[in-house]
């Protein structure tokens, strides 16, 4: 079984509402759909913005139905000025840019009790990603650091300040969160990136008009993924 995991509805609608033998379970506040999604045992969800949020919800889908890896897909903001609307970032890795215990002594978005900045992304989903991801023509296919933080980051010294930093392709809201719960479980995790803005001023006009055009993006990687189509 296979875990997908996006923040908002728009980026999960379209995959849940392709799921044979469909069944809903309700977690809290959280709603997790299994079923087959092209021939793969798989379980959704939607999480909600935000680094909590993520991170619960991806713990209670490792620990309910113990998937064997978990994908993260969604828009994000470009931070590499080469990165066009709708083009996708692969995670290689995902932080976390708001983490910040410099003062005492730690580097900049070191998360202490695991003592890592960068989280992971698995070598083997994030080839499979990137491969097919290029299925999609007219579009740049980067992998690339996942920046994550809780704020929605539309300023562009920010941004340029998170892309010099962690030398970050993009940035979002979840990632580093999903990120973070998969490594602690020891679940494989990829971190898939559509990008709907490019976290500058913009941003919030970009997002509003492109998000549904970025989502419907990553949602076309997850089924080049499993169809193999």
């Amino acid at each position: 079984m296979i875990g997908i995991i996006g923040a908002m509805e728009v980026e999960m609608e379209a995959l849940r509402a392709l799921l044979e033998e469909r069944q809903d379970t309700e977690l809290g506040t959280n709603v997790f759909s299994t079923g087959l999604l092209f021939g793969r045992e798989a379980v959704l969800a939607v999480c909600g913005c935000g680094k909590v949020n993520a991170a619960l919800c991806t713990q209670q889908m490792i620990l309910t139905w113990h998937p064997e890896a978990i994908l993260n897909i969604g828009v994000a903001g470009g931070a590499d000025p080469g990165l066009h609307i709708g083009d996708i970032v692969v995670g290689t890795a995902a932080v976390q840019h708001d983490m910040d215990t410099t003062p005492m002594g730690d580097p900049i978005g070191y998360v202490s009790k695991i003592g890592v900045v960068e989280f992971p992304c698995d070598p083997d989903l994030r080839a499979r990603l990137k491969e097919a991801a290029g299925a999609i023509p007219d579009i740049r296919v980067l992998e690339g650091v996942i920046a994550t933080g809780d704020q929605f980051v539309n300023q562009p010294a920010r941004t340029a300040w998170i892309r010099e930093t962690f030398h970050a392709a993009a940035v979002e809201m979840e990632g580093a969160a999903v990120a973070h719960a998969c490594l602690l479980h020891g679940v494989p995790c990829g971190v898939l990136r559509s990008i709907s803005d490019g976290a500058n001023d913009d941003s919030g006009m970009d997002f509003a008009a492109f998000t549904h055009l970025a989502a419907e993006h990553a949602q076309t990687v997850v089924r080049h993924l499993l169809a193999g189509t």
